[in-house]
C-alpha cells in the first residue's frame, strides 16, 4: 500500500461499498414502509442480495491480497528471511490481513443468506470485527513515521473505529436504518481518506510530496476531512432520494394496475348481471 495505488484500491472498495450498503439499507426501509411493493420487499430477494454481496466483497478482498503479496516489492507470501535474518515486508502483511477479515465477512455473509439455523446478526458481528481488526492494524502502522504520515492515519483510525462501534451496535439495533446510514457514512468517508492519504504522501502527478513537518498542512487536512465527511452525507442524501422515488415510482405503478384489475372484474360482474 505504500503507493498511490495501493491507497485508491481499498478507497475504491470502501467507497463502493458504503454506496451499496446505504442504497440496501434505504431499499429496506423503504420496503417496510410500503409493504405493498411486490418483489422489491420480498425475503428471497434480499437473500439473493446478500449472496452476491458476499461474493463481491470476496473478490475484493482477493483482489487486495494479491495486489499486497505479489507487487514487485512485495513479499510473495514470505513472512521472514532466514538468510538475511529480518521480517519481509511486514507493511504488506498488515494489508493482507485486513483484506483477509472482510474476505471471512463475505463468506459470512453468503453463510448466513444460505444456512437458515444461523443467526442473520452474525453477518453484523463479522463486519464489526473486521473493521475492529482493521483499526487495531492501522493504528500500529506508522511507527517512527513523519508526524503528517501519523496525522492523516490517526484519522483513519478514527473512522474506522466509528464504523466499528456502529456495525456492533446494529446487532442490538436491528432494522434501525438511523444507525445503517451512520455505519454508512463511515465507511465512505473512510474511502474518501484513503484516497486523500494517497494525494498527500504520493502524489499521482509526480509532484513533491507534502511537507511532513509543516504544521500547516495539519490544519488543513483537519478542515479537509470535514469537508470529506460533508461530502459523505451528500451521497446518502442523493442515493436516499433515489431509491424513494424508484419505490413510490414502482408504488404508483402497481395500485394503478390493481385499480384496472378492480375495475375490469365490476365490468365482468355487471356484464353477468345483465345476462
Amino acid at each position: 500500500m505504500g503507493s498511490f495505488k495501493g491507497h485508491a484500491l481499498p478507497g475504491a472498495f470502501f467507497f463502493i461499498m458504503g454506496i451499496w450498503w446505504t442504497l440496501k439499507s434505504v431499499l429496506r426501509y423503504a420496503c417496510r414502509k410500503h409493504k405493498r411493493i411486490s418483489y422489491l420487499g420480498t425475503k428471497a430477494l434480499f437473500h439473493r442480495i446478500e449472496i452476491v454481496e458476499g461474493i463481491i466483497i470476496i473478490f475484493m478482498a482477493v483482489t487486495g491480497m494479491l495486489g499486497e503479496q505479489f507487487i514487485v516489492d512485495g513479499p510473495h507470501l514470505s513472512l521472514y528471511n532466514y538468510k538475511e535474518g529480518q521480517w519481509v515486508q511486514l507493511l504488506g502483511w498488515h494489508h493482507t490481513t485486513m483484506y483477509f477479515f472482510f474476505g471471512l465477512l463475505g463468506v459470512t455473509n453468503i453463510l448466513c443468506a444460505t444456512i437458515s439455523s444461523l443467526p442473520k446478526s452474525l453477518s453484523k458481528l463479522m463486519l464489526s470485527n473486521a473493521l475492529f481488526v482493521e483499526a487495531f492494524v492501522f493504528y500500529h502502522h506508522t511507527h517512527g513515521r513523519e508526524m503528517l504520515d501519523i496525522f492523516v492515519h490517526q484519522l483513519l483510525v478514527l473512522v474506522i473505529f466509528l464504523a466499528a462501534l456502529m456495525a456492533f451496535l446494529e446487532i442490538f439495533a436491528r432494522n434501525n436504518v438511523t444507525v445503517e446510514l451512520l455505519r454508512a457514512s463511515f465507511i465512505l468517508l473512510q474511502g474518501n481518506w484513503f484516497w486523500q492519504i494517497g494525494f498527500v504522501l504520493y502524489p499521482p502527478s509526480g509532484g513533491p510530496a507534502w511537507d511532513p513537518n509543516d504544521h500547516d498542512n495539519i490544519m488543513f487536512l483537519t478542515v479537509c476531512f470535514c469537508w470529506h465527511y460533508a461530502f459523505t452525507f451528500v451521497v446518502i442524501g442523493v442515493v436516499y432520494a433515489f431509491v424513494i422515488w424508484l419505490v413510490k415510482s414502482r408504488l404508483n405503478r402497481f395500485c394503478s394496475s390493481e385499480v384496472g384489475l378492480l375495475k375490469n372484474v365490476e365490468r365482468e360482474h355487471e356484464s353477468e348481471e345483465e345476462m
